[in-house]
């Protein structure tokens, strides 16, 4: 490669000097790309997932290079994407225009954020490669043409997108949001910078080896983006670091008319750039805050204005109505006197609404208080009479009745089972869940059958079938040790668990406490 030689080169070295040729739209001037629909644009992104191995993806052109084609391998690694993309037919970047001279790959999220990957530089038979990694993990992937390889937004001129195939590994999502591309005039310079132009002997515009012909492509990179920074104003709002951009250009250009070492070449012009567009976004910014600013001060102008008037028209009035001086005063003191009482009445009515929301406020805060301390009487009221019936015990879940497994096969229970049906039913709007545990050596079906049956007793003892539940759990959730013969006792169980709003969601015992505490409390409390 050190000895090709490139074709387009020429073309791409006179951008800053003279107009670039195209065979796709013929050019006095910057190329009318305007009217063609590129500025907003979805596409459909795929989320790779965690880890799922390679997987293809195809790339087309669009109508600015219908020929433009590609693929690429896309795996999914720890914590990123491995992205291995290779194009064809991907023409000269300035047939859009002298300032584009490379193309650039963009990852854009299915939300529109897009986020530069990486510069694409085709070689002599219009062939590019990149390999390049995101932390992004749901993408769509597009190139554009650009102006230098660092810029921050995509511009509207984009050349390929990715096409999803049959064999693509991994879930579609379309992006929705449509991605905001810069308009083409952002990057489009339009002033005499008065940045120094290299000039290039005859003999280079002709023929060079693939080191220079990068070097000096990344300078003319380099000084595109200074000369848009400081077409925008970047020596004025962010003078340090378009100074620093201008400096690394220099040392870039002074080392390609010496002949330098290229990969010194191509580092100091790849920071110039990147300086630049730093410069540019600083600048961009400032202006902003500057516009934002400048119309603060313009309203507040207007605003002075129209009380320096108010106070020459009052003054005037004053000098034609001096014989009526004294009726003018009295009108004044009782226009005074009416605006002091307006504002002692608007006082009055802010006072009384204030003390009204004081008082809804707080009978909110009372009928929440009345309606907790009910639940909380109903609760411990139905605790009580279920305990006179069965051990029950007041959990979060709710009242918990436990009925030893041999308790349910009592010829006694089904009356106990009416007394608590009849206990529940008188409580409108109570849940209940039954549910029946075994030891280790019982199965799954006993439970089952053992909980339907209790819920059978209590739906004939009167509780609604729409409102209780059951089910087994086999020997989930033991009580004790299945090792010993009182343990296996203990786990073969029916639980029913009652809960429901009119007896609350909170166990008697438990009560609602703030999280943290005031600073000064802070090295004395802990959170129990």
């Amino acid at each position: 490669m050190s000895k090709l030689l490139f074709s387009s080169c020429a073309a791409i070295l006179g951008v800053t000097v003279g107009m670039a040729q195209t065979d796709a739209i013929p050019q006095s001037g910057p190329a009318p790309i305007y009217h063609v629909t590129v500025v907003s644009r979805t596409l459909e992104a795929v989320n790779y997932e965690h880890r799922t191995g390679p997987t293809p993806i195809d790339f087309q052109g669009t109508v600015l290079l219908p020929r433009a084609k590609g693929q690429a391998i896309v795996e999914s690694k720890r914590g990123r994407l491995q992205i291995d993309a290779r194009f064809e037919h991907m023409a000269p970047p300035n047939r859009f225009g002298p300032e584009y001279l490379t193309y650039v790959l963009w990852a854009i999220t299915p939300e529109g954020r897009a986020k530069n990957l990486g510069e694409v530089v085709p070689g002599s038979s219009d062939k590019a490669n990149i390999d390049v990694t995101t932390d992004l993990q749901a993408i769509g992937l597009m190139v554009t043409a650009e102006p230098y390889y660092s810029v921050s937004m995509p511009s509207d001129v984009v050349v390929a997108e990715n096409v999803i195939r049959p064999d693509t590994i991994g879930k579609r999502e379309v992006v929705t949001a449509k991605y905001e591309l810069l308009p083409r005039g952002r990057y489009t310079m339009v002033v005499n910078t008065g940045v120094t132009v290299q000039q290039r002997p005859e003999e280079e515009t002709q023929r060079l080896p693939y080191d220079r012909y990068e070097a000096l492509l990344e300078v003319y990179e380099a000084q595109n983006a200074v000369q848009m920074a400081q077409a925008m104003g970047a020596d004025k709002y962010a003078p340090d670091t378009f100074a620093k951009a201008a400096n690394l250009l220099h040392e870039a250009q002074e080392l390609n008319a010496g002949k330098g070492d290229t990969h010194v070449i191509v580092s100091e012009a790849r920071e110039a750039a990147q300086t630049a567009e730093d410069a540019r976004g600083i600048t961009e910014q400032r202006r902003n805050d500057e516009r934002r600013l400048a119309a603060q001060a313009q309203e507040g102008m207007a605003e002075r204005q129209a009380i320096n008037q108010a106070e020459a028209d009052a003054q005037q009035a004053r000098a034609q109505a001096a014989a009526e001086h004294e009726e003018a005063e009295s009108q004044r003191a009782v226009a005074q006197q009416a605006q002091a009482d307006a504002a002692q009445a608007q006082a009055l009515a802010d006072q009384r609404e204030r003390e009204a929301h004081a008082a809804a406020a707080e009978a909110v805060q009372a009928k929440q208080e009345q309606s907790l301390t009910q639940q909380k009487e109903a609760r411990a009221e139905l605790l009580a009479q279920l305990n006179g019936v069965l051990p029950t015990r007041d959990t979060p879940r709710g009242l918990c009745i436990t009925v030893p497994d041999a308790t349910v096969s009592r010829s006694d229970i089904s009356g106990r089972m009416n007394r608590v049906a009849a206990l529940i039913s008188s409580r409108p709007g109570l849940t209940v869940h039954v549910e029946a545990y075994t030891d280790d050596r019982g199965s799954d079906a006993d439970t089952q059958r053992r909980a339907q049956q209790v819920q059978d007793m209590l739906v004939a003892g009167g509780v609604a079938s729409g409102s209780i539940s059951a089910a087994g759990f086999g020997h989930e959730r033991p009580l004790a040790s299945n090792a010993t013969a009182s343990g296996r006792e203990q786990n073969r169980r029916v639980e029913i668990v009652i809960s429901g709003q009119n007896i609350g969601d909170m166990a008697l015992w438990d009560h609602s406490y703030p999280i943290g505490s005031q600073p000064d409390q802070a090295q004395h409390e802990t959170i129990r």
